[in-house]
């Protein structure tokens, strides 16, 4: 099968379990904030089909989910989370693809990059959208809600996306990798 048309089924698909996902938290704002379920899709979009459909699929999720569902709210909340989790797709996929090795310590090194980057790109994005509506952005709220109501979602997402990717590994859908082709062929010349 053609790597494009793959890796567009394979985004589709992570875009559909994003929308249906945080179902399981039943719509509640508050348990959806710290179990985080929109982000477990991007991480593995950006990881499995590369960086560029993770920030893609990132940025689309929670703008299609607010127009479809109106949760999460499109202002200031979708909006921001647009650009974090397209951030979290970028990072994760671009440092993944780019590691010389493709195992768990790069994986676990890309999700942390990516988690780190998201949420401080969060907080740049609320810290202009508040400001623009004439509202404050506190460092508390930039705590509270980028690290410390999500710690529950941080630790799933840590368990969860490497076994996945285990997973995938051990069925042949997704290799992990002894040596980046790119970096070699750096090397070489």
């Amino acid at each position: 099968m053609n790597k494009t048309i793959r890796n567009l089924t394979l985004s589709a698909m992570f875009m559909a379990i994003g929308l249906v996902l945080p179902f399981l938290t039943g719509q509640i704002p508050q348990i959806g904030s710290m179990l985080l379920p929109m982000h477990i899709p991007v991480f593995l979009c950006g990881l499995i089909c590369g960086w560029k459909y993770g920030l893609a699929v990132g940025f689309i999720l929670p703008l299609l989910r607010s127009f479809l569902f109106t949760m999460p709210p499109m202002f200031p909340t979708a909006v921001a989370m647009a650009f974090e989790l397209a951030v979290y797709g970028l990072t994760a996929g671009f440092l993944y693809e780019r590691s010389r090795w493709q195992c768990i310590i790069a994986l676990y090194r890309s999700l942390i990059a990516a988690m780190i980057a998201g949420r401080l790109v969060w907080g740049v994005v609320q810290v202009l959208l508040l400001g623009l509506s004439g509202s404050a952005f506190t460092w508390q709220m930039f705590l509270s809600g980028a690290f410390l109501n999500s710690i529950p979602g941080i630790i799933i997402q840590l368990i969860l996306i490497p076994a996945i990717m285990l997973v995938l590994n051990r069925t042949g859908l997704v290799t992990f990798r002894r040596s980046n082709p790119k970096a070699a062929k750096a090397d070489a010349k």
